[in-house]
């Protein structure tokens, strides 16, 4: 990025144009949702269980399609991507799930690695990048030659946080990351994301009821019931 150009003077990362969601013949889980991300903001998604926020990120991440709408991401509406290129723009959005989705059967850092190598990258290759990462969320080196189950369940989260950001991605998606997590571990978690967002310029949208994140966060969106509420 140029230095005299900040993110806020480049196009929104995220646009939803009256977004609604619809499955099968069942009331909106998403109904004419309008808004649009900054590049480098941390954003968070709140609201009850059943609200809508796991599928905003579930269009972002191209893994839904709107029923009607656009969602468009980094300039792209994501519906109209071809097969092909869906997994060019999920290379550039790194995702945390409530569920980690960790292997037991292999080490950390080749958990880690995994995103790399989908990526195209060597096996030598996705695995420095791997212990790169596994270093920008704090994780001592020992911790990736275990599998995750020899780790806290905070350490864990930090893994699944490396192996999102192990291909450099532009946007951080993560649902409920502090969820199942001791005050100590969650509060660990939320400044690594805020030192993601503030010194790599990741793009965080980030669904939680922890109250805690709205001390790292720069916007917050509230749904109810699919919609978008002030």
């Amino acid at each position: 990025m140029n230095p005299a150009t900040s993110p806020t003077d480049l196009p929104p990362i995220v646009v939803f144009d009256r977004v609604t969601k619809r499955y099968g013949g069942e009331r909106a889980a998403l109904t004419d949702a309008t808004f649009a991300l900054s590049r480098s903001e941390f954003v968070l998604l709140a609201g009850p269980s059943g609200a809508g926020k796991s599928t905003v990120l579930r269009l972002i991440c191209g893994l839904e399609s709107p029923t009607s709408g656009q969602v468009t991401v980094a300039g792209e509406n994501v519906a109209r991507m071809s097969r092909r290129s869906l997994p060019f723009l999920r290379r550039s959005i790194g995702v945390v799930l409530q569920n980690l989705m960790l292997l037991n059967d292999r080490t950390v850092v080749d958990n880690v690695a995994l995103p790399a190598l989908a990526a195209g990258l060597s096996h030598a290759e996705a695995r420095e990048r791997a212990s790169a990462a596994l270093a920008r969320v704090a994780l001592d080196p020992d911790a990736g030659r275990v599998p995750p189950t020899a780790l806290s369940g905070g350490e864990q989260q930090r893994v699944a946080l490396a192996r999102a950001i192990v291909t450099d991605p532009t946007v951080l998606v993560a649902d409920e990351p502090t969820g199942d997590l001791d005050s100590k571990s969650a509060d660990e978690v939320l400044h690594l994301m805020e030192s993601l967002n503030r010194e790599f310029e990741k793009t965080i949208i980030m669904v939680t009821h922890d109250p805690r994140a709205a001390a790292v966060a720069h916007v917050r969106y509230h749904l109810e019931k699919g919609r978008l509420v002030d």
